[in-house]
This record gives structure tokens, C-alpha cells and sequence, in this order.
């Protein structure tokens, strides 16, 4: 319900990226996804001054980016770790340094956020995330976004 509700006609999936300007792979994220956006939003103009019966699916994918260099609250945290494949997968350890499971990531959090590894991109609205600054992961959790959207 929670997703169906985020996920209505006209309505742009938020997109938020845990930035560290500091860090030369989070400014290359950075970069990437303000360029992605910037193409579905050129798209979506044209589309609106062109033929209304048509729809691009570059305009499906406008997104709503957050960048933020605070770290995730505790809830964000285990959210994002169950859009990686959950406490077994061995997630918490992928983006809190030395953490074994949740609780443990949690709590290095609140010791030390520059346990908190960055970048960080998380799609709320299909409750995915990458870690890193693989390039074809990311554009591949922006292109679902249209897939998502299609559906709805």
C-alpha cells in the first residue's frame, strides 16, 4: 500500500544519494545522476511542446534528487539494508565498516558516522539501493524506475 501510494500516475520517485563531496567516486555518482535527471527533464519539456498522445519514457523517469552529506537515521539504515538483500546477505557490512549485522551497523553508526561508507544511492519508492559508484548498477536502478512506472 505504503509503495502503491508513492507510485501513483504523475507522481516522481525520490532518489537520494549519501554524498561525501570529499570522496572522488561520490562526486562522480554525483555527476551522474544530476546528468540523468537533467536528460529526463529535457525530454519531458520536449514531450510537453510536442505531441501530447505520445509519451517518452525518458519523462517516465524524472526523478526527485536528494543528496545529502548526513548520514542515514536508524530506520533509513535498516531499510537500506533489506533493499540489499537483508541482515543475511551481509549488507550491514557493505556500508558501515566492520559491522556484522544491523544492530551492529546501527550502533558503529551512532559511535562513529564515518563508519557510514559513501556513496550511497537509494530509490525509496522500489525500496532499492547501490553502494559504490558502479556506474551500470545505478543507471540500471534508474532505468526501473520507468519500468515502475509503467505498471502503475
Amino acid at each position: 500500500m505504503f509503495k502503491k501510494l508513492f507510485g501513483e500516475h504523475g507522481a516522481k520517485n525520490v532518489v537520494t544519494l549519501f554524498h561525501k563531496p570529499s570522496s572522488t567516486p561520490s562526486t562522480r555518482v554525483l555527476t551522474l545522476l544530476k546528468q540523468a535527471n537533467a536528460q529526463s527533464v529535457s525530454h519531458a519539456t520536449e514531450d510537453q511542446a510536442s505531441d501530447h498522445t505520445t509519451h517518452n519514457r525518458a519523462q517516465r523517469t524524472e526523478f526527485d534528487l536528494d543528496v545529502t552529506e548526513a548520514p542515514p537515521t536508524p530506520d533509513q539504515l535498516k531499510n537500506i539494508i533489506e533493499y540489499l538483500g537483508g541482515p543475511v546477505s551481509g549488507a550491514a557490512g557493505k556500508i558501515i565498516k566492520g559491522a556484522k549485522d544491523e544492530s551492529e551497523a546501527i550502533r558503529r553508526l551512532k559511535e562513529n558516522e564515518e563508519a557510514f561508507q559513501r556513496p550511497v544511492v537509494v530509490d525509496w519508492n522500489q525500496g532499492k539501493a547501490v553502494v559504490g559508484e558502479n556506474e551500470s548498477e545505478i543507471l540500471s536502478l534508474l532505468q526501473s524506475i520507468s519500468k515502475e512506472t509503467d505498471k502503475a
